[in-house]
């Protein structure tokens, strides 16, 4: 296996204050020697912002064309997931070798597109490819990064055609799929006879399918093949099955994977989001209230599910706003349970101690809030230094008088 950075935005500052700044980079590359496809392939692996600092477990998604798409997806994910609507995820890319072969589920040699006869002698290929995906690139992710038993998909064009195939032939390999503009005609609509009997399988379970079409078909008669497929679709009876198609006409074949990708996650982890005051626009509830809403998604998504650190946060400095700093303390505690190795949970645990009048232990949530950040090496360190100090003399003075 081979490793190397990927560097997919560099950004430099070149001032008279500022020198060139440090390239910004989202994930890595590696390769894997794979004997399923007798061949060398390229993955590409995006991780959370700041994952390298904690011990959390991330649900994963993965993609086709991840060399085309990772750059947006991470930051589609990242942008949901700041705002509390999806959680955070690793994401894996495969990079192509021969698309057609990997993503083409049976072998069609020819075929008529827009007019135009297509060549597609070594299509047929994806089911060894998801071979590739459950026997040696599962395992690989898994054993090598903290991941959750969650496992999403994406696919666009022929790698919807594949997230089809997977998800109507092996629903049990992933928990949600995307399918972006899929290739519906592909061997004499192949997808929509795969939906049609996927429809009549009763013991799928917990499984989420969304798919998005740009404007392929505009102008087509109705009822064309994606209402064929949206048919089939509704016809299913399976326990927990929950679907979306999703039209976007204003967008072409190429620029729909970006709306689709935000869309589609929005979709597969609907209720995500803390409940709020359709006036305050924040959540009135308590810790307690919290901990349920979480309890409630983990039922759903098959691990346990528990808050992120800033939702935790943000539920404090509610009650440290109404100075409610009882309450306060006791969800910043709770969030340094939670994320032990975080700096900015227990400045945040010293703030409301601070305001409580409880100086010594004020001082202490600081100057741990000082370790964490020195060992994380955190930029936020000036401040958490400052809040220390100025602690400490609080406390000097507290004591003289």
């Amino acid at each position: 296996m081979k490793r190397s950075v990927l560097t997919v935005l560099a950004l430099w500052m070149m001032t008279t204050l500022v020198g060139a700044g440090e390239p910004i980079t989202i994930g890595e590359t590696i390769t894997l020697q794979s004997k399923v496809m007798g061949e060398e392939r390229t993955i590409l692996i995006s991780t959370p912002p700041g994952y390298g600092l904690g011990t959390e477990r991330y649900p994963v998604l993965y993609m086709t064309d991840g060399d085309q798409h990772i750059t947006h997806t991470r930051g589609t994910v990242d942008f949901l997931a700041s705002n509390g609507l999806i959680p955070q995820l690793i994401i894996v890319g495969v990079a192509n070798t021969d698309r057609t072969r990997d993503l083409t589920p049976t072998r069609v040699e020819t075929r008529e597109v827009n007019g135009r006869v297509m060549q597609n002698p070594t299509s047929g290929g994806a089911g060894k490819f998801l071979e590739f995906f459950e026997s040696e690139l599962f395992p690989y992710i898994e054993d090598h990064y903290r991941t959750l038993p969650m496992r999403l998909f994406s696919g666009h064009s022929f790698g919807g055609l594949f997230a089809l195939n997977a998800f109507f032939e092996r629903p049990e390999l992933f928990r949600a799929v995307l399918a972006i503009s899929p290739s519906l005609n592909w061997d004499e609509d192949l997808p929509i006879r795969q939906a049609t009997s996927f429809s009549k399988n009763l013991a799928v379970a917990n499984a989420a399918l969304f798919v998005a079409m740009a404007d392929e078909e505009s102008g087509d008669p109705r009822p064309n093949l994606l209402d064929r497929l949206e048919s089939a679709l509704a016809a299913s009876k399976a326990k927990d099955f929950r679907w979306q198609v999703m039209r976007m006409p204003d967008e072409n074949h190429g620029s729909v994977v970006l709306r689709a990708q935000y869309w589609g996650l929005r979709n597969v982890f609907e209720g995500w989001r803390l409940p709020t005051d359709p006036e305050t626009r924040v959540f009135n509830g308590n810790l307690e209230d919290l901990e349920q809403h979480y309890e409630q998604l983990s039922k759903r998504y098959g691990f346990n599910v528990i808050p992120g650190e800033n939702v935790i946060n943000q539920l404090g400095y509610q009650f440290l706003g109404r100075e409610d700093f009882d309450g306060a303390i006791e969800v910043f505690s709770h969030n340094v349970e939670l994320y032990p190795s975080s700096a900015n949970v227990y400045d945040s645990l010293g703030e409301a101690y601070e305001m409580a009048g409880r100086d010594e232990e004020a001082l202490a949530a600081y100057s741990r809030a000082v370790e964490n950040a020195t060992k994380a090496g955190d930029q936020r360190l000036g401040i958490f230094t400052a809040n220390r100090d100025r602690a400490q003399e609080l406390l000097s003075q507290t004591t003289a008088n």
